[in-house]
């Protein structure tokens, strides 16, 4: 099981690029017994970037589907995010070359 999850987890590197993650963390449970249509699983990932939390969590009949779904989610949140961080450096540079005129 770690290592389908690190499998999936490292794909994601590639859409980090140069961003820098502090910390990661990544947990998968199965959820109480109290369902009446069997065992629902539970996958959850946080990572902790500079000044901000990337938090996706996904809950599946099937262990594999839930990990793959957090993975694919996640891929969405830190294209966004990596657009957000983009869009505030270009608007940072576009202030201070309107300040220097």
């Amino acid at each position: 099981m770690k290592d389908y999850i690190q499998l999936k987890m490292d794909m994601l590197d590639k859409y980090l690029g140069k961003m820098k993650v502090i910390n990661a963390h990544v947990e998968v449970i199965k959820t109480t017994n109290h369902h009446q249509k069997g065992e629902i699983y539970s996958a959850e990932v946080n990572l902790a970037m500079a000044g901000d939390l990337l938090r996706v969590e996904k809950t599946e009949k099937d262990l594999y589907k839930a990990i793959d779904k957090v993975k694919d989610h996640l891929e969405l949140v830190i294209k966004k995010y990596k657009g957000k961080i983009v869009g505030r450096k270009k608007k940072k540079e576009k202030l201070g070359a309107m300040e220097q005129s």
